[in-house]
């Protein structure tokens, strides 16, 4: 039982001390077997140079539920120690330096968490990051102790043929009673977190190349034999992948093969293990009649992340987990850029543009919704945490994706030569080393000649920055003067007591003129011979005045462009100037974001009216915008589809003080039914003239044509009268030659109404029910759908839990069902009744007796329970209560003792 009064016992970071023993080189070897493992680790350890005092004077090894079978050291059997459930404590240590070999067992079939060794479809598995290696022997589990390894697997031939670990192949061989082994070494030092192995009955892709220096390389992409013909896309991301790091790095694959393994039960996305990845399914597998444009696009971005790894988490890795940001950040602007870089591959100057644009635009609508709410909630915490309970909890959006904002805006002040001539010098000051978010900074700032010491801060302090505009013409002066006021609107008190200063940000603005042309830009006081038409400006203290000189007319500012900083803009437009920016200006990510912006302001003031009860209207003007986005032809699809894509309720809800789920789905279906009647014949043409001819091809080009006509198709159900919407949608479901258009047209018909798409849905069903991933969409478009006035989705997904398809041990399956209906259909899950609340408790205590990190990325869909009504807040407050009244692990106590604190 969870006493809520007492708080859990956190770990610091300025209570970081280094190790006190160092370990020079371990050695391996495992015998397999389901219900009991054995492994014998022998390990070559030394006193750290320094090292004295207490913690010196014994070595504290991590353990977790293991058996401990043998001790010893130097070769003589060992006495002087202790166990007990968090690890080993040997004594009376003999030397300075001493070989120590120990022998255990652990059990990988029981293990439902997914961390360590365990078994998944009779084939062994492992995940160590991020205390996962504790879970399979004793061992100094933390990120600053960097050793070789030389693994040994043994098991049976028959039930296990194939044997993989980290590094190279060594040695194979035949043993007695049908067993084989294999032997690997990893001649890289590495932290345990990056150990790995599998074993099993796998299929290999396989693929030679040669990089730049003419070595060859073998390249394995491991799966169950009948996933084999899914995995080309994933092999050529790879390809792909190991290109682009060494033509935009120079940093090359450094091991002799580079292997990828799919797994379908998995609690991440895939994990970076050093030359041998474990992957979830679903960022492998793939072909066009099982994996969406979106599902291909996701495969090519983690793939990419996780090979971008080999050198930054790597080879250079996090010096603790403070520091996770360290690599995770730096990772995800890597894997962003290359996604952003395949996208415009072979494109035109105009095309390639646009599709660099969407992705960003993609990106930043993801950190928008998700990750901004973070700061604002109980969960907030700096990119660099200070202090966590369990470190699971803290693969978060905040670390992951504002953290890639924090390197992107390196490149922003340095441009693209300047962040090459910093990553350089990291890697020449820190390979093979294990350091800090201020080693990184300390390199960008030395490599480009920059005091980088105000930038710190953006490591440190929680919360959304927020900048205020005020501008000012001058037109007898021609000066155009742009006041930045910087700080923080309401924030937890987390966030708070981090807030110490301001922020040094790069904020890129451009001058729009009445005519829709950008005006070139002179500084007051500036140094630039030429005249851009867009500038980054250096915004450090809390607020300062630029002056723009020769401005010819009185401008409209066009402010952040490409979201140069990962903050919220406060400027007084009004409805006219955000049209017009939304039909003029030149910079794509800003044109979407003033369509959102109008839409955003007009979608609150219906929830105001909705929550009031009072009649519904919309401004003709705003429909009239979005339609002259639809029908310009000379703006990309991928755009197009993105700008008439509404902001979500749950971005809404978060812009609202007592939000109301049920007032914000109703504005929002309300302006969505206005858009689709009033421009119902646009819609039509649209989704004509985008039908995309030929085979299938997830390219920039095809699946920008499939997401418009698509999005045409999604509105055109929210018709008054939806009869041709059915029609056309039951014929593009039995004539979808790839699973877009499939799913999108069996959406479309979920929403005019769950009769409409019975018979589809039941088809769907007999089509993929031995495919894993599809079924997950099955499930998952049955889990957001919204459902006619009055019912309640919530049944079909209780029933939807008894189907025998259905298992909550495969995270995968949970996310599909439980996560979407909590996380991803806000009217129904936000009931009245406060029957999804009771329902989230249920499935959090559920999971959190089997798999502690799953429930409690699911328990945090209540954390933000204080932005609501208060009929809701209490309803959430008591399923918060009963969740804390009944968890068992730490990964979910620290999530409920925050939201209730």
């Amino acid at each position: 039982m969870l006493d809520i009064s007492a708080a859990s016992v956190a770990v610091r970071r300025l209570d970081y001390a280094p190790p006190a023993f160092l370990i020079d080189e371990v050695q391996l070897e495992f015998d397999l077997a389901p219900t009991k493992t054995t492994v014998t680790n022998t390990m070559r350890i030394r006193r750290a140079p320094g090292a004295a005092g207490a913690a010196a004077r014994d070595l504290v090894l991590h353990g977790d539920d293991l058996d401990l079978v043998s001790i010893a050291i130097d070769g003589r059997p060992w006495t002087a120690y202790t166990a007990n459930d968090d690890g080993l404590t040997v004594s009376a240590l003999p030397s300075d330096a001493f070989t120590l070999k120990l022998v255990n067992t652990n059990r990988p079939a029981a293990n439902t968490s997914l961390s360590g060794l365990y078994v998944s479809n009779r084939n062994f598995f492992t995940q160590c990051e991020a205390e996962g290696f504790r879970r399979i022997t004793y061992f100094l589990d933390r990120p600053d102790v960097m050793t070789t390894y030389t693994v040994t697997l043994r098991a049976a031939r028959d039930d296990y043929p194939v044997l993989l670990a980290n590094g190279n192949l060594v040695e194979t061989g035949e043993l007695p009673d049908g067993r084989h082994f294999a032997k690997w070494h990893d001649p890289f030092v590495k932290p345990s977190y990056l150990f790995a192995l599998v074993a099993g009955k796998l299929a290999a892709r396989e693929k030679r190349i040669r990089i730049r220096s003419g070595e060859e390389k073998l390249l394995q992409v491991w799966v169950e034999p009948h996933d084999l013909p899914k995995t080309e896309y994933a092999m050529d991301s790879l390809v792909h992948s190991i290109e682009w790091d060494e033509e935009r790095f120079g940093l090359p694959l450094d091991l002799e093969r580079f292997m990828i393994v799919a797994v379908s039960d998995f609690n991440m996305g895939a994990m970076e293990n050093k030359g041998l990845n474990i992957f979830n399914t679903k960022y492998v597998l793939a072909d066009a009649q099982t994996a969406t444009d979106f599902d291909f696009a996701g495969i090519e971005a983690v793939v990419g992340h996780e090979y971008f790894h080999n050198w930054t988490g790597n080879r250079v890795t996090c010096r603790d987990w403070f520091q996770l940001s360290l690599k995770e950040g730096l990772t995800v602007f890597r894997d962003q850029e290359f996604s952003a870089d395949m996208a415009a591959k072979g494109l035109s100057p105009e095309a390639a543009a646009a599709a660099r644009a969407a992705r960003r635009i993609d990106d930043v609508r993801g950190l928008r919704q998700n990750q901004f709410a973070e700061d604002a909630g109980p969960m907030a915490h700096p990119v660099r945490p200070d202090s966590y309970v369990e470190i699971n909890n803290f693969y978060t959006m905040t670390v992951y994706e504002k953290g890639a904002e924090v390197v992107r805006m390196y490149q922003t002040l340095f441009g693209r030569d300047g962040f090459r001539k910093g990553m350089d010098l990291y890697f020449k000051r820190h390979d093979g080393h294990a350091v800090t978010c201020d080693d990184f900074r300390a390199a960008m700032a030395d490599a480009n000649g920059r005091d980088l010491a105000q930038f710190e801060r953006w490591y440190s302090q929680a919360g959304t920055p927020r900048v205020a505009v005020t501008t000012r013409y001058d037109a007898a002066a021609r000066t155009y003067d742009v006041t930045l006021s910087q700080g923080y609107g309401p924030s937890s008190a987390a966030a708070k007591a981090t807030q110490t200063g301001p922020l040094l940000i790069p904020f890129a603005i451009g001058l729009v003129g009445a005519d829709g042309r950008d005006l070139p830009l002179k500084l007051e006081g500036g140094t630039r011979a030429d005249a851009p038409t867009t500038l980054v400006l250096e915004l450090t203290e809390t607020e300062q005045t630029f002056r723009f000189v020769d401005v010819a007319e009185a401008p409209l500012p066009s402010l952040l462009r490409d979201f140069s900083a990962p903050v919220i803009v406060h400027y007084d437009y009004t409805d006219a100037e955000l049209t017009f920016l939304f039909a003029h200006d030149r910079d794509a990510f800003n044109r979407w974001e003033a369509g959102q912006r109008l839409a955003t302001r007009a979608l609150l003031g219906l929830t105001a009216a909705a929550s009031r009860g009072e009649a519904l209207t919309i401004d003709p003007a705003i429909v009239a915008a979005f339609g002259r986005v639809l029908r310009d032809e000379s703006l990309a699809p991928a755009f197009r589809e993105l700008a008439l894509t509404l902001p979500s309720e749950r971005y809404l809800s978060e812009q609202i003080d007592d939000a109301d789920p049920a007032a914000v789905h109703a504005a929002r279906q309300f302006l969505r039914r206005a858009l689709a009647n009033g421009l119902r014949d646009d819609l039509f043409a649209a989704y004509d003239q985008n039908r995309v001819e030929g085979p299938y091809a997830p390219s920039a080009i095809d699946s920008g044509h499939r997401g418009l006509k698509n999005v045409a198709l999604n509105y055109l159900a929210d018709l008054d009268d939806p009869s041709d919407t059915a029609a056309l949608a039951r014929a593009q479901y039995d004539t979808a030659d790839n699973m877009t258009d499939r799913s999108a047209a069996l959406a479309a018909l979920l929403q005019i109404g769950k009769p409409h798409a019975t018979a589809a849905l039941d088809d769907f069903y007999r089509r993929f029910e031995h495919d894993a991933l599809a079924l997950d969409k099955w499930f998952a478009m049955q889990a957001v759908r919204r459902g006619a006035p009055g019912e309640r989705v919530l049944d079909d997904v209780r029933a939807l839990m008894a189907h025998p398809a259905f298992s909550l041990k495969n995270p995968n399956r949970a996310r599909s069902l439980i996560f979407q209906f909590c996380m991803g259909n806000a009217a129904q899950f936000h009931a009245a009744d406060g029957s999804g609340y009771a329902f989230w408790a249920d499935q959090v205590l559920a999971l959190d007796a089997m798999n502690p990190q799953v429930a409690s990325r699911l328990a945090r869909a209540l954390e933000r329970w204080r932005k609501f009504t208060p009929g809701l807040r209490d309803a959430m407050r008591a399923a918060l209560e009963r969740v804390a009244a009944g968890v068992q692990s730490k990964d979910v106590r620290e999530v409920v003792e925050k939201a209730l604190a």
